[in-house]
């Protein structure tokens, strides 16, 4: 019970530290609301918010989807790192309504700000809760799957209030330009959610896709078909505009083109319109008119790239992967087992996966990027970079950098998960004759029962967070 005792103390210690902090900031005005002068907004940006960006930044962007990876393969350090996150942006908070020079207006990114709380007080509570190894077979096991809903929330959560802080940096999205930043946010945030699903399923995750008796084309084409809300929210007022009308057109191509690829891709199979949908979205894209030629250029690199992502998926579902095994005959959850073609035994057919992994990886990789390029063509980014007399050049590939840094970012946090925890045995099983990790067969005994395509009775079935809290957290 002492023991018990002594490794609970942190966690009271911090919950009460946290609430608070809670009620010490809901009673307390934010200082920076209300009306501002022109000179408070053109202020130097000084040290503690910098300080503060980074702190947040490196806390939401990195620290806390690493914690999120550790939480899923159970390891000992996701405990200590989410703690520590909870800190570091507990002090990120103070530093925000710290600091001096620039001020800003009341914006969505320090309500959201507030509305984390939440989450976090949540996820605290969620975690003390669970330590105490109480109601084991009532309330727990809710509590088990509450914790990692709210969990794996943290990513989502963060890349909203990172994007709010830079909306909110540059005072962006305000006097009427919130329809066309609501449009180019959200629309690229999906194209890069796209690419990180796509790669967690070439990497980790395919053959819960077969598990699931419905062929990856199959779901592509529900979220395209669900898309239909794009049909009847790009147009305002009397008067049909060029941009309307082709906005309108795409929600109507997206929900007639979705409703295909369900019917196409019933029986678990595979269909190709999911990317032909993704390829004449891209052709309409790189022909937009635009007010500035910078606008433009950008526009049609965002098209070109996302006609590319079509087309590579289309030759992947085509040629890389056109089939599936059955699911009764694979033991593990490798998407690099799940293809049907060149699973045989040798050289050739050897080299023919790698060739197709290594392939498969374009399709996420130019989403995320068609992403980014979306979310940074606003009128107001792109008058930004007009003034400052950067070309369209040196712009697109500063935004195919930072897709590189963000694909790389998804790539380990997958890899991570795999290799660490219970999966840190797999890890050995997992390198190939250079060193290299690849995620291919391991004996599915050395994993966790969740991860059976078969219940057996020697091992039972386990769902994510059903199991006890290792002992070493």
């Amino acid at each position: 019970m002492i023991k018990h005792s002594r490794r609970l103390l942190p966690f009271f210690l911090l919950s009460l530290a946290f609430a608070t902090f809670t009620l010490a900031t809901a009673v307390r005005a934010h200082e920076h609301d209300g009306d501002i002068s022109e000179e408070e907004a053109n202020a130097p940006v000084d040290s503690i918010l910098w300080l503060h960006i980074l702190l947040q930044a490196v806390v939401w962007g990195i620290l806390f989807p690493i914690g999120m990876v550790f939480g899923l393969s159970r390891s000992r350090w996701h405990v200590p790192l989410q703690i520590a996150g909870i800190v570091l942006t507990l002090g990120g908070y103070v530093l925000g309504h710290a600091h001096g020079g620039r001020l800003f207006l009341p914006s969505a990114h320090g309500m959201f700000a507030n509305i984390l709380l939440v989450p976090l007080a949540t996820q605290l509570a969620l975690g003390v809760y669970l330590k105490l190894h109480i109601h084991e077979r009532t309330l727990r096991p809710w509590a088990v799957r509450a914790h990692g809903i709210v969990g794996k929330s943290y990513p989502i959560l963060g890349w909203t209030q990172i994007l709010f802080g830079v909306i909110t940096f540059r005072g962006y999205c305000r006097n009427g330009a919130l329809p066309q930043c609501l449009a180019h946010y959200i629309m690229g945030s999906g194209f890069i959610a796209y690419g990180v699903i796509l790669a967690i399923l070439l990497l980790v995750g395919e053959a819960w896709v077969r598990r699931s008796g419905r062929s990856p084309d199959w779901w592509d084409s529900w979220v395209i078909l669900l898309w239909v809300l794009n049909t009847f929210t790009e147009h305002r007022g009397s008067v049909w505009s060029v941009k309307d009308m082709q906005h309108t057109i795409l929600g109507i191509l997206w929900w007639c083109g979705g409703l295909l690829g369900v019917y196409l891709s019933r029986n678990t199979q595979r269909t190709v319109i999911p990317s032909v949908i993704i390829i004449l979205t891209g052709y309409a894209m790189s022909d937009h008119a635009q007010a500035l030629m910078l606008s433009t250029k950008v526009h049609a690199v965002f098209g070109y790239t996302l006609m590319l992502a079509g087309l590579t998926r289309l030759i992947e579902v085509c040629f890389v992967a056109p089939s599936y095994t059955s699911a009764d005959g694979v033991d593990d959850d490798r998407s690099d087992h799940t293809l049907a073609d060149g699973a045989g035994v040798g050289a050739e057919s050897s080299t023919t996966a790698f060739r197709g992994r290594a392939f498969r990886h374009l399709p996420p990789i130019l989403l995320v990027g068609a992403g980014l390029l979306f979310m940074s063509a606003t009128d107001e980014e792109l008058q930004y970079v007009h003034e400052g007399g950067m070309d369209h050049v040196t712009y697109i590939l500063i935004l195919f950098s930072i897709t590189f840094l963000l694909y790389n970012h998804i790539v380990l946090l997958i890899t991570l998960y795999a290799t660490s925890g219970r999966n840190a045995s797999d890890a050995a099983s997992m390198k190939d004759a250079s060193g290299s990790i690849e995620l291919t067969a391991t004996p599915t005994a050395s994993r966790g029962a969740w991860y059976s395509r078969v219940r057996s009775e020697e091992s039972p079935a386990h769902v994510i967070g059903n199991d006890d809290e290792d002992e070493e957290d």
